[in-house]
């Protein structure tokens, strides 16, 4: 038993010079990004955002489309959207220490 106290004593500093790394959430993409809603037909993404960078072909049943542009993805379930998503934007990771 007295083992185990000089064991945890000896390692009881290691725990207390331990850093902390903060990596802050940020937002993807710029924020005045109005992505397609729910419901939007094909057609008015068309008219709005133009033509996407690349457009997969439908997969499944029911079909699900999706259309890529530079800084989201749009899906589509027949012809109107299910889900519009950001694309991740990676920016420079800050470590940050707690004022002492």
């Amino acid at each position: 038993m007295p083992r185990v106290f000089l064991i945890l004593a000896l390692l009881l500093p290691f725990s207390l010079l331990a850093d902390t790394l903060r990596i802050p959430i940020g937002q993807q993409g710029p924020g005045e990004l109005h992505l397609p809603q729910l419901g939007d037909s094909q057609r008015s993404v068309l008219e709005r955002f133009g033509l996407a960078d690349q457009e997969h072909p439908s997969v499944g049943n029911p079909p699900i489309t999706r259309w890529d542009y530079r800084e989201f993805s749009v899906y589509f379930e027949h012809t109107h959207v299910i889900n519009s998503v950001r694309h991740h934007q990676p920016g420079a990771a800050t470590l940050s220490e707690e004022p002492q």
